[in-house]
């Protein structure tokens, strides 16, 4: 078929067996993770039911037209469906032989669970005698139909579930069932009149005006309505709330939509030789070599994924009566999939009356643990080179490996034990929903979700929580998938804890404990234990496989990664992380707790005399911190920037002072004190600023009190030549911060220079101290060859740099307008997270005409950006020579910035 635009593929093999499929795993971008991989599945000869696959194209010029559809759209999936028909030999809602499809999404970037799917489509009062007049089995045919209503109801009409789940719940307390499985083929035919009963009252006949009979809202029989709504009703999905909220937390387009697959049904709920399942071709959790899902027989794949009942893991599937071919060629399939996308691979199948189908592959969700591990692996095994390991592991994912785990030698009692799901620990207050998560985590206070199963709409609260705990579900489970691709913690299929939800409590069978909303629990996503109080909480150690991946990052890598790091404790960790030195280490960090009352004497007191005792002790204080720092960095850079806030914050809050004020004016308090605070209050107002960011901050507080610069630079310099003298190599920088004019740099620097030289002459030593900037100004980074004719090194300081770049002030805007710039759009990302273009241009350019000034100036960037695993490789294309960030994120961006450097070698991004 010619047509300008083709928006439907087809897929799997005609009525004579061969293979029309029209699309490979290569078109992700135009037929969704989905429908490429099934697509790759038949062309590769696996077994794949036949079907078509709708283009995230057509979906978002749908959704961009108001839910209206596209010229001739709905004549080519006809089309479509008629040809499917006619390689099936059946036709959808046939009275005598129907065929039945599924319908579900596929968006080019996986996203488990967050769109929706229609099963068993094509059901109607006539096509169900066909049903059962074809397969013998009354039960089965009922039971399919009772799932479709339930499942079209809740996904297209947007009914609620727990109509329909509050009709089977009586259902079997009425006949005694234990579970679905116990009722017969003429409960479900009741529950089928039930349930379109049901759908009659609650569907709204004004908004489907197509639905009504006689007067009345009937479920409805026509198949071609059936699928155009299921279709419209998975477009509509890729902008669900969950969607939305999974697209933003994995930065994930919202543009790209979502295909549309529609598949001839196979069932594995025809009894005991079928069976559907989820299975992984190696261990997600920790990346072993083995075949690792759940499945369940007689049962339909949503029930595995829901949770609903609990499942048997994939390696006794070949053992079972009835199943044992399809269980060993589904390991086979493992095999041929693995060594296909030379990647572990997260599959869905089903097994139909002992007849194995594969419904879906995917490259498998993974914790960070087992990405390392996995890689590794493939890399002895000959599968993927060095380099591809290194793309394979995701940077963001490391934070998990930073994770808190138990504290070995702390005392607790498990209550209870369940999967370990997904890796690392957490601890915090019980609560029973998502809203309740959400509501505990903004109020600043830890919590764990505690739900029987989660589903897609508690993603908020799962998001919000440290950790999830279920009673129910499997590895496979909602909870669990969703837990590891966040990194969060999860235990999973506790069966001794019965949660009551309304009454926000759950209890241990067995046990009189009983787990309240707001008691401190904790749990272990990597044993699968449940404790009660809040457990001691400890910090893996960086080995093994984390080790070797970083190792080979570094191999690749050409941006060097330093740590902001402001004491020696943090130093020592830095270094532990693998940091090649201090990018920033930050002084007003140095003068908090106890020496805060120094530098408000500093302030404060006009009296030369003070000023200097003031200036005397901060210098013995300054000179034993940067003996710590350079001892804990020996033979490493330190750049040490000098004094850089403004000075109110090193003051009492004004009106925290004038409440103060008033409470001991009404308490008749000493009137002395009283006139005393007023004064100190009043010298705080004739101090204040409008725009403190903007004022006297940075190199202009050096300039206005030359004291305070020549303190600090003798500091360095003092603990400096001590080291040296010691034996030790120490090297320190000194940054001035804040310069937009070359004579500010070139008088502050005069100033460092001449004090050094004084120490240097005092001690007896030689001190070779670089001297440069930060670039945080656009004039600076616009003037930087000026300025770099009399600068050693440049630092970009990203933070302020955008705050002025943008007029934003990082303080106030991620609270007051960027979440609503982000929901609308009207910015891609949060600028003050990863680097913003336009930043970036700042920066290129202070590289550029820094380099004119001095062609052997040092660039690096200090801003939280340096741990941003997408800003790193920005600065790697910049050409920076170091990132710098906090130590924890140095992980991170050394494996970044390895990644980057592959990139721009194997000329494209990560390997997919």
């Amino acid at each position: 078929m010619t047509e300008e635009v083709k928006r439907v593929y087809a897929f799997g093999k005609d009525a004579q067996g061969n293979n029309v499929t029209e699309g490979n795993t290569s078109m992700k971008a135009i037929l969704g993770g989905k429908g490429a991989n099934l697509a790759e599945m038949a062309n590769i000869g696996l077994p794949v039911p036949p079907g078509f696959t709708i283009t995230c194209q057509t979906c978002m010029e749908y959704a961009n037209a108001g839910n209206a559809w596209p010229e001739g759209a709905l004549g080519t999936i006809q089309e479509y469906r008629e040809d499917l028909e006619a390689r099936m030999g059946k036709k959808i809602g046939d009275a005598e032989d129907p065929l039945l499809v599924s319908v579900r999404s596929g968006a080019p970037m996986s996203m488990p669970g967050m769109m929706d799917t229609v099963l068993n489509l094509g059901l109607n009062d006539q096509s169900i005698n066909g049903l059962i007049k074809q397969t013998d089995n009354p039960r089965f045919a009922w039971d399919s139909y009772r799932r479709f209503i339930q499942m079209f109801s809740n996904v297209v009409m947007n009914l609620d579930g727990d109509l329909f789940e509050n009709a089977i719940t009586a259902m079997k307390h009425a006949r005694g069932a234990a579970s679905d499985t116990d009722l017969t083929a003429e409960d479900l035919q009741e529950l089928v009149a039930e349930f379109k009963q049901i759908f009659a009252e609650n569907v709204d006949a004004a908004a489907y005006p197509s639905l009504v009979v006689d007067g009345a809202v009937q479920f409805p029989q026509d198949p071609s309505v059936q699928l155009q709504l299921a279709i419209e009703a998975v477009f509509g999905s890729w902008n669900n709330p969950r969607a939305t909220l999974y697209r933003k937390q994995n930065k994930i387009a919202d543009d790209l939509g979502t295909a549309v697959n529609v598949q001839s049904m196979v069932f594995g709920n025809k009894g005991n030789t079928s069976a559907t399942g989820v299975a992984f071709t190696r261990n997600p959790a920790n990346g072993e070599k083995e075949f690792y899902g759940d499945y369940l027989v007689n049962a339909q794949g949503e029930d595995v994924v829901a949770g609903i009942r609990n499942t048997s893991p994939i390696a006794e599937l070949k053992d079972v009566d009835g199943l044992e071919e399809a269980g060993r060629e589904l390991e086979e399939v493992f095999v041929t999939l693995e060594n296909h996308f030379r990647d572990m691979c997260d599959i869905e199948f089903t097994i139909e009356q002992g007849k194995l189908w594969m419904l879906q592959t995917r490259v498998g969700k993974r914790t960070a643990a087992a990405a390392l591990h996995i890689a590794i692996e493939m890399e002895k095994e000959g599968l993927i080179s060095k380099e591809e390991a290194v793309m394979r592991v995701d940077p963001e994912q490391l934070d998990q490996l930073l994770h808190p785990q138990f504290d070995k030698n702390a005392s607790y009692d498990v209550v209870a034990k369940g999967l370990n799901a997904s890796p690392g620990a957490a601890v915090g207050e019980a609560v029973f929903s998502a809203a309740d998560a959400v509501a505990v985590a903004e109020a600043g206070r830890k919590c764990v979700l505690v739900r029987w199963e989660t589903n897609p709409d508690d993603l908020a609260g799962m998001i919000a929580a440290e950790g999830i705990l279920t009673s129910h579900g499997g590895k496979t489970s909602h909870a669990a998938v969703i837990a590891r691709g966040m990194g969060a913690p999860c235990v999973c299929g506790v069966e001794a804890l019965r949660i009551d939800a309304e009454k926000k409590q759950a209890s241990v069978v067995g046990t009189d404990i009983v787990i309240k909303e707001g008691d401190m629990i904790s749990i272990d996503g990597t044993t699968g234990s449940v404790v009660l109080g809040a457990v001691e909480l400890v910090l893996p150690e960086m080995t093994g496989d984390l080790d070797t991946i970083l190792e080979w990052a570094d191999e690749f890598r050409t941006l060097g990664v330093r740590a902001n790091a402001d004491n020696p404790e943090d130093a020592e960790l830095s270094r532990g992380f693998g940091a090649e030195g201090i990018g920033l280490c930050r002084t007003e960090h140095m003068f908090l707790g106890d020496r805060k009352q120094i530098i408000q004497t500093f302030i404060l007191n006009e009296d030369p005399a003070v000023r200097e005792k003031a200036v005397g002790e901060l210098l013995a204080a300054q000179t034993g911190d940067f003996l710590g720092m350079f001892r804990a960095m020996d033979g490493l850079p330190v750049i040490v920037r000098l004094l850089d806030p403004p000075l109110h914050e090193f003051l009492e809050s004004p009106r925290a002072l004038d409440v103060e004020i008033a409470k001991l004016e009404a308490a008749g308090g000493d009137k002395a004190l009283i006139a005393e605070k007023r004064m100190l209050m009043e010298q705080i107002d004739g101090m204040s600023e409008a725009n403190p960011m903007l004022g006297l901050r940075g190199c202009r507080l050096g300039i206005v009190y030359p004291i305070l610069p020549v303190m600090q630079v003798r500091a360095i310099a003092t603990a400096c030549a001590e080291l040296q003298k010691e034996g030790l190599n120490p090297k320190p920088e000194i940054m001035i911060p804040l310069v937009s004019v070359v004579a500010e740099l070139e008088k502050l620097r005069k100033v460092a220079e001449d004090t050094i030289a004084e120490v240097a002459a005092e001690q007896g030593v030689e001190l070779d101290i670089p001297v440069g900037t930060m670039i945080e100004l656009p004039r600076a980074a616009v003037t930087a060859d000026e300025i770099g004719a009399v600068a050693d090194f440049f630092s970009f300081g990203t933070n302020d740099l955008t705050q002025t770049t943008f007029g934003f002030s990082r303080d106030d805007v991620e609270a007051e307008f960027v979440p609503q710039y982000l929901a609308e759009r009207l910015l891609p990302y949060n600028p003050f997270a990863t680097i913003d273009p336009g930043v970036a241009k700042l920066v290129e350019m202070g590289v550029e005409l820094g380099h004119k000034g001095n062609p052997d100036l040092v660039c690096g960037v200090c801003g939280e950006h340096g741990g941003d695993p997408d800003s790193v490789k920005t600065f790697h294309t910049i050409g920076l020579d170091y990132v710098s960030c906090s130590p924890y994120r140095v992980p991170l961006a050394r494996l970044a910035a390895g990644q980057a450097a592959l990139a721009e070698k194997m000329g494209d991004g990560r390997d997919k």
